[in-house]
């Protein structure tokens, strides 16, 4: 049984609870006497400098790497980032070294062009920065890691596509164009393997070949001289998404009708029409930009820890990222409507 000392004191203790209670009621700003003060967390401090070093973004898929690069930035505050994006080799090799000047302890490097980056990526392996390459390769094995996508894939694929629809292995017959990229390992590897299968078609011929830098406003210059030398053109092998809309522009200025074009990488857009069975574009071969974030998070892993030397005993020196053949079946798959690229 409770005394009247003890009600007497649990009345007061109420009151003067409910008494504060009030007062922290009426003071706006005031916190509650029972809520935790939270520390202010600490700001994170960057320990490692890291270089991405970039082509500009001169078309849509440049303009996807650019992207990805600044999103994988984000997710990494412990790392000092430098993003540089270069219109020319020159201009890249400028921000190498420059790069190299803030002593960065890694570059993450896709080059403008493969022979004028190489000297320069060879300095800085000499130096003892991580060097990541990826997608153009160097002409020297001086990168730690090489990533890129699967080139020769790329191009036999998708010449393998076009050998089925312009009537199969061994009965295929067509007129074809043939458009190239800026000069890299990337160029030669898809348009050395495409061409070793529309050689061994005996009905398919080559009737313009000429390099359009997979910009679209070039690839409509070329593809406009191409038509008028060429002659009766099926099918243009564009290579690059870009590239294949700058040639459908041509076909259309032209007034030329019943061409249909192979591009690749990818591009949202093209995706849709493959999707819509649109008969310009009944195909594509993926191509994802988003390899430059991987190539960043490969050399975020390697240095945080300051167990770089460890690290690279398990680390591959060359990834290769597989492509696909992209068609009506398949191409919701791809789709990406939110997609920057």
């Amino acid at each position: 049984m409770l005394t009247p000392r003890f009600l007497a004191l649990s009345s007061a203790a109420v009151l003067t609870v409910s008494a504060l209670l009030t007062v922290a009621a009426t003071a706006p700003d005031a916190p509650l006497a029972s809520s935790p003060v939270q520390p202010t967390p600490a700001p994170v401090v960057a320990t490692k400098k890291i270089g991405v070093s970039i082509p500009a973004a001169d078309h849509g898929w440049t303009a996807g790497v650019v992207w990805w690069a600044k999103e994988c930035s984000k997710l990494h505050p412990e790392i000092e980032w430098t993003i540089a994006t270069a219109e020319t080799p020159e201009k890249q090799v400028s921000d190498i070294e420059t790069l190299m000047a803030k002593k960065v302890d890694a570059l993450v490097i896709l080059a403008t062009e493969s022979a004028p980056i190489t000297p320069v990526a060879e300095e800085a392996h000499n130096r003892g920065i991580l060097v990541i390459n990826v997608d153009r390769g160097f002409l020297k094995p001086v990168a730690d890691i090489f990533i890129e996508g699967d080139n020769k894939a790329f191009g036999r694929k998708s010449a393998e596509f076009m050998v089925s629809k312009l009537g199969g292995k061994g009965k295929a017959t067509g007129n074809i164009i043939v458009l190239e990229g800026i000069p890299c390992t990337v160029n030669t590897d898809r348009v050395t393997a495409a061409l070793e299968v529309f050689k061994a078609e005996p009905g398919i011929k080559i009737v313009g070949q000429q390099a359009a830098n997979w910009n679209r406003q070039k690839a409509l210059e070329v593809t406009e001289t191409l038509l008028q030398k060429s002659g009766k053109v099926t099918a243009i092998w564009a290579s690059d998404d870009d590239m294949a809309l700058g040639a459908e522009q041509a076909l259309r200025e032209k007034g030329v009708e019943g061409v249909w074009i192979l591009g690749g990488a990818g591009m949202k857009d093209i995706i849709k029409r493959v999707m819509d069975k649109d008969p310009m574009f009944p195909g594509d071969v993926t191509y994802p930009p988003s390899m430059i974030a991987t190539g960043m998070e490969l050399a975020a892993g390697v240095l945080n820890g300051d167990k770089r030397a460890e690290k690279m005993r398990y680390m591959p020196q060359h990834l290769m990222i597989d492509v696909d053949l992209v068609t009506p079946a398949n191409a919701a798959k791809y789709y990406f409507p939110a997609s920057v690229y």
